[in-house]
This record gives structure tokens, C-alpha cells and sequence, in this order.
């Protein structure tokens, strides 16, 4: 299995099936749906509710897991990715920054997350199930998916692009073959692989022609990706 099939399938989701062991009923497993983002390590960040029977199962026992999935009408022939992991709360010195994204990614959040109580849980991954399709059924070990822009870098790009470039991310959203009209769209994270966008209520991934490293590559590669989706369009 190739790494970038696995990173590109955690990149592209969003929300996911958290399984925790259930201390309501010993011995049984308990799904319930999560959203979530990546940290700047590349670790699932989950924001839960300390009423939530999820965040009762984890304070008593942290292993975990999280399925996430590729769109598809055939849900069985879809990618999928089973992330192994002990959950815990997120360091109180680490909060501010990762509540940031995680806000620019969810917006809504920011609201009950002051009001009620609500608490930044990161999964340490311990070993990935990843299925692929015919052939492509592999267990793996976690992989880095560090990002390169950190906190004040990639809030400094976004923001940018946020307020004197709005008029391209509809174009950007073409590349996925998404024509956003009368939606609210904003970019909410980069790194060193592609961005996401957030169209509405929905959260897209797009992905750069080759990896960057800096703020100078990406705004090269933005320009590449513009001219290609105005091309598009013609």
C-alpha cells in the first residue's frame, strides 16, 4: 500500500465513527460520530462533551478507535481507514493553538465549546487498518503526517487567502468539481500536501500537483492551481 493512498484518505475526512469501550454495558463496543481535524503532528483532534457516553467510556479506558471512510454510493467498495489509538485530553499548554484550527474548521464548535463543557481530546495512533479495494487490505504502522506550516505560518496564509483572494476559492472548489454559489466558502487549514476548503456546511480537501514546504511554494503552487481551474472553465 502506498503511504500517500492513507494520507490522502485522512486528509480528505472530516468526521468518523468513534468506538470506545462501553462502561454503561461491560464488554460492549459503543459507536457514536465524531468530527474532526488534524492536529500540526497529524493527530485526530476530537472535540467532546463531558455528558457525551464517549467521553465516560475514554476517561476510563482510553483505547480507542476511529473508522473513517471515502465518499461513495457503494460504501463497501469505498476506501476506509480504522485508526487504532489511546485518546487522551489535550495538553492544557497545546489548547489555544489547536482550538484555533479546529475552530476555522468548524465554526460552530467555538460557541458551545465556551458555553458548555467541552474538552480537546488528540488520538495517538497505534496502528492503522487501511482497505483500499481488491488487494489493498494492509495493517500499518502510524505514519507522519507532521505539517510544516505551524500555527501562526498557516493562520498568516489562510487569513490571507480569507480576506484578499475570497473571489479564487470558488475557482479552487471547481478542482474538485464543486460549483459553490450562494455558499460561504473559506479555506480552513493547508500543509504540505494540499488544503482544505469549507463550502457551507461541507469540507473539502484539495491537493497540490507536488509537495511544498514553504509560504513562497505555496503561493506558487496556488497560482499553478488558479490558472488551472479558470482553464477548466472555459
Amino acid at each position: 500500500m502506498a503511504n500517500s493512498e492513507l494520507q490522502q484518505l485522512l486528509l480528505q475526512s472530516y468526521q468518523g465513527v468513534l468506538s470506545t469501550h462501553s462502561q454503561h454495558l461491560q464488554g460492549y463496543p459503543f459507536g457514536s460520530v465524531v468530527p474532526f481535524c488534524l492536529d500540526y503532528q497529524g493527530r485526530v483532534i476530537i472535540l467532546i462533551s463531558e455528558l457525551a457516553q464517549h467521553t465516560k467510556n475514554l476517561k476510563v479506558d482510553k483505547r480507542c478507535s476511529l473508522l473513517v471512510f471515502a465518499e461513495g454510493d457503494d460504501i463497501q467498495a469505498a476506501a476506509r481507514l480504522t485508526i487504532i489509538a489511546d485518546a487522551t485530553p489535550v495538553a492544557q499548554h497545546e489548547v489555544e493553538t489547536i482550538a484555533q484550527r479546529y475552530y476555522r474548521y468548524f465554526p460552530q464548535s467555538k460557541d458551545f465549546h465556551n458555553i458548555h463543557d467541552f474538552s480537546f481530546w488528540v488520538l495517538q495512533p497505534v496502528k492503522y487498518r487501511y482497505i483500499g479495494g481488491f488487494g489493498k487490505i494492509h495493517w500499518a504502522e502510524p505514519q507522519t503526517l507532521a505539517n510544516p506550516f505551524h500555527a501562526e505560518t498557516e493562520t498568516d496564509i489562510v487569513e490571507h487567502m480569507n480576506q484578499d483572494h475570497a473571489d479564487a476559492l470558488p475557482l479552487y472548489a471547481k478542482l474538485a468539481n464543486i460549483v459553490a454559489n450562494n455558499v460561504t466558502i473559506s479555506m480552513t487549514g493547508i500543509d504540505s500536501l494540499g488544503f482544505h476548503l469549507r463550502i457551507g456546511e461541507k469540507i473539502i480537501y484539495i491537493s497540490f500537483p507536488q509537495a511544498v514546504n514553504s509560504p513562497q511554494q505555496v503561493r506558487q503552487t496556488l497560482v499553478e492551481l488558479l490558472k488551472i481551474a479558470r482553464q477548466t472553465g472555459n
